[in-house]
């Protein structure tokens, strides 16, 4: 099912990427004041058994936020911080406050309202350079091993496919008061529309 892809292809899914992310880490910075570095996306086409080690192992405990993505091409995506992470991008939300144990609605609305911000402003800017529209679906919260949350992400993935391609962009704040993953995977159903947009893209 990727077979068609080229290097060129994985290397175009890379740039889109990073201009994504680099859209939302913008997003994340004015809402907690911090800067936030990004590494340079990587693009990779794993059995659903390696994706999981991407977040430390199955027992690590994350925090993640899941989204479907419909439109002119359709996916998945998952926003994952680990436990501490969550925990200190709470805080400087609320004011330096220690977020409890078990969190409480008021702090899943308020992750679930940063992960829309972060989701819709990758997308944006993907949707604006590759010219089809990519909307984010209500985002499904977890707080859990990373095997449990990843799992909620290849059900649907599994379907079709023993693979998945998978586009992962890792940010920082400087200050190290939090860190993350985006993980951008396309439905392989939509692959095609995908490809068909990045040599659209070349040839403007």
């Amino acid at each position: 099912m990727f077979k068609q892809m080229k290097d060129e292809d994985l290397d175009a899914l890379k740039e889109i990427s990073n201009i994504g992310a680099g859209n939302a880490v913008t997003a994340l910075h004015q809402m907690t004041h911090r800067v936030v570095t990004l590494e340079v996306p990587a693009v990779n086409v794993l059995p659903f058994s390696s994706v999981v080690e991407t977040l430390g192992g199955p027992e690590e405990e994350v925090l993640g936020l899941f989204f479907r993505i419909y439109g002119g091409s359709r996916g998945n995506m998952l926003l994952v911080l680990p436990r501490p992470s969550a925990e200190g991008l709470l805080a400087l939300l609320f004011n330096g406050s220690t977020p409890r144990r078990a969190l409480g609605e008021m702090e899943i609305s308020a992750l679930k309202e940063v992960g829309n911000i972060l989701t819709s402003s990758y997308l944006t800017a993907v949707s604006a350079l590759l010219n089809i529209a990519l909307i984010p679906s209500i985002p499904a919260f977890a707080m859990d091993m990373a095997q449990a949350v990843v799992d909620l992400l290849l059900i649907e993935l599994a379907e079709v496919s023993d693979q998945a391609l998978v586009i992962q962009t890792d940010f920082a704040s400087r200050d190290h008061s939090f860190s993350g993953h985006f993980f951008f995977l396309p439905d392989p159903r939509s692959i095609e529309t995908l490809l068909a947009a990045i040599e659209k893209l070349r040839h403007r």
